[in-house]
């Protein structure tokens, strides 16, 4: 369960950090309430989830789903570039989320 509820935590981070954009510098109220509800509700999420994981592991994975996560939609919906290191970069990130799922008990 704590593994699950670090997965979500990780998707609403993706979820303030392109809200981060709508916000437009905390100037446009409606996407600003929304953004500041992910960035409570992932940081809530990610506290409850060290209550059974290694604090160092569950950051690490909180903040590489963001990381990927804001990276290819930066990528398929925002127009960033998809060159071929920059998509290594980002499967190596995956690759560390997974490593750590697999030598963490929980």
């Amino acid at each position: 369960m704590a593994w699950l509820t670090l997965v979500v935590a990780g998707l609403l981070e993706i979820g303030w950090a392109i809200g981060l954009k709508a916000t437009d510098g905390f100037t446009r109220l409606w996407p600003t309430v929304g953004t500041v509800a992910a960035m409570v509700a992932s940081m809530g999420l990610l506290g409850l989830a060290v209550q059974s994981l290694p604090i160092g592991t569950a950051y690490a994975v909180w903040t590489g789903i963001g990381t990927v996560g804001t990276a290819l939609i930066g990528i398929l919906w925002l127009g960033e570039p998809a060159t071929a290191l920059r998509l290594l970069c980002i499967g190596l990130i995956v690759a560390g989320i997974l490593g750590l799922k697999l030598v963490t008990p929980g």
